[in-house]
């Protein structure tokens, strides 16, 4: 039997409330939609790019963000002594590069334990408590949610017109 991306379904937004809720909804919305954007499509067909030359995948956008997950809130908000996934200096697009479909199903099960692994780290800071980040200085754990949601909003984005190119699927 071939392995195809389970559904996903969308939580219901808050749509007034206090702002924890709300950051946390929304970015579960986000990551619920990306998950859609995959659902019912096979390692193959995760693994199927945009449009040639580009190597932008649905696959890589599972690992992609699963690094991004990691980082943002195991590494740098939870100091955790861990390692990204696929992205290691000098190449950060390396979760775009070398794609085997027949791992689709372990990688979007890692991306679903990041999620699930971000969701802790968050839960048990005050959205005022900051970190460090390398560049950037001192960071709120509310400006991580904003900025979650913006990068999976940017990400959807490009799942929604790689789906749409695989088999016509689209969120609307």
């Amino acid at each position: 039997m071939t392995w195809t991306a389970p559904e996903a379904a969308l939580p219901d937004e808050p749509f007034v409330g206090p702002d924890r809720p709300m950051l946390e909804t929304w970015l579960d919305r986000h990551r619920a939609t990306f998950l859609q954007n995959c659902a019912g499509l096979t390692g193959e067909q995760l693994a199927t790019p945009s449009t040639p030359p580009s190597n932008l995948t649905l696959l890589g956008l599972i690992r992609h963000l699963a690094d991004v997950e990691r980082v943002w809130f195991r590494i740098r908000l939870a100091g955790e002594d861990i390692k990204p996934r696929y992205a290691q200096p000098p190449n950060w697009d390396a979760a775009f590069e070398h794609m085997d479909p027949a791992r689709a199903a372990a990688e979007y099960a890692d991306l679903v334990a990041e999620m699930d692994e971000a969701r802790a780290a968050g839960a048990t800071r005050d959205l005022d408590d900051t970190f460090v980040h390398e560049r950037w200085g001192e960071i709120s754990l509310r400006w991580l949610y904003i900025h979650m949601i913006e990068e999976y909003a940017q990400h959807n984005g490009h799942a929604d017109l790689i789906r749409e190119a695989i088999d016509g699927r689209t969120n609307k």
